[in-house]
């Protein structure tokens, strides 16, 4: 029998919704790369700088962010990241997405395999 490997299901399955966290942080308030993923550790999305400057640059890329620099009394000028309106439009049809897949699979998993006629 063939060992699943869970770790990596969990892994898959959190980079599936990444973007969407992304965004869901930065409707909130704007953040710098390292405030943003000190709070997705803090909900238990565990996830690195490598991970995570790929997503902040294809979501700039399609138009659902934007930044600016500040500086920073501790070192280097820092780079927040704000949701733009494209974002929040974006955002808004993943809600709906996450809403529906999460009814899916509760029906899913609720249904006793019966069918209705």
């Amino acid at each position: 029998m063939m060992e699943i490997n869970t770790d990596n299901v969990r892994s898959q399955m959190r980079k599936g919704v990444l973007e969407y966290c992304i965004l869901s942080i930065l409707d909130k308030k704007e953040a710098y790369a390292s405030s943003i993923i000190e709070e997705l550790k803090g909900a238990n999305m565990i996830v690195v700088e490598g991970t995570l400057y790929p997503l902040l640059i294809r979501l700039k890329n399609q138009g659902s962010l934007t930044y600016r620099w500040e500086e920073s009394p501790q070192g280097p000028p820092r780079k927040y990241y704000c949701i733009s309106e494209a974002g929040r439009v974006l955002l808004k049809e993943m809600d709906a997405s996450w809403t529906d897949l999460v009814e899916t699979i509760n029906t899913l998993k609720h249904n006793d395999g019966r069918t209705e006629s």
